[in-house]
């Protein structure tokens, strides 16, 4: 039985491999392995801001017993922001509409904001009976445009149909908004390896993160296959890797993961603290 440590394990590890190739052009590198240092001179198996606000998310539900309180998860997303919770060594990484949001407490709704700051933290609430409304909430955090909402609330539906055993393309054709901008998810999950991987972005930009993330999971056929694709979409390659993980992990469970790789994650010890 999946459990939410898959999904967390599989986040956590993709969001490691991609850390040192952030913001790397396409092709102009190889991920194969789990290294370190490059674009954040961190160490190998450091995680970023990603895991670190899905961390907060869990921590919120288990302490609230799975019940969605948006107050409580801002104050665990502060301190993190402020004090450094949730983190192996301290914050390193955030996005601007994050920490705008973050300092006004009011989530940013202009459609410039539509970066995937609130997809890469939303999959603990597939774990949840969370509804529609309270997944567009938790978004609204920091992300408030529709747009965004709307894509993690398709994420959730994506997860849970997973969990449930489903189909990625019945799971995908299941996700409540299959209009614009989310028309091309279905036929991405259909053509997996025959959809061209340079019709695939994988920037910041939301719809991008959660189409990459399907065409990994379509066009691989193992976690590690999945993860490295994200990775070497390059660009946003954290997130990317983060978000496919988090479905990967479902998919194949933890035990999937390279041994070496989660031996290497650091902070571990974090991560099960915040399970429910």
């Amino acid at each position: 039985m999946t459990t939410l440590r898959d999904a967390l394990y599989g986040a956590a590890v993709g969001d490691a491999l991609g850390v040192p190739y952030e913001f790397c052009l396409r092709d102009a590198f190889a991920c194969t392995e789990m290294t370190g240092w490059g674009s954040w001179n961190k160490a190998p198996g450091t995680w970023s801001d990603d895991t670190s606000m899905l961390l907060a998310t869990c921590d919120s539900l288990r302490v609230c017993e799975g019940e969605v309180n948006t107050e409580d998860m801002l104050s665990r997303f502060r301190a993190w922001r402020r004090e450094g919770a949730y983190t192996v060594d301290g914050l390193f990484d955030i996005g601007n509409t994050t920490a705008t949001a973050l300092m006004s407490g009011q989530g940013l709704t202009d459609e410039r904001s539509n970066g995937n700051g609130s997809l890469m933290r939303i999959v603990p609430l597939a774990f949840t009976d969370a509804t529609d409304e309270e997944i567009a909430q938790v978004s609204a955090i920091t992300h408030g445009h529709r747009v965004s909402q709307e894509a993690c609330v398709n994420y959730v539906h994506i997860a849970r149909d997973l969990l449930a055993g489903k189909s990625l393309v019945a799971a995908v054709e299941g996700a409540p908004y299959q209009g614009h901008p989310f028309e091309r998810l279905a036929d991405i999950a259909k053509q997996g390896k025959e959809f061209p991987r340079d019709e695939v972005s994988s920037t910041g930009f939301v719809v991008h993160t959660i189409e990459a993330a399907i065409w990994c999971l379509a066009s691989t056929e193992s976690y590690k296959e999945c993860v490295l694709a994200a990775v070497n979409l390059g660009s946003d390659t954290d997130t990317t890797a983060c978000v496919a993980g988090a479905l990967a992990g479902i998919v194949y469970g933890a035990d999937a993961i390279s041994e070496e790789w989660v031996q290497t994650l650091r902070g571990t010890d974090i991560i099960d603290s915040c399970l429910f």
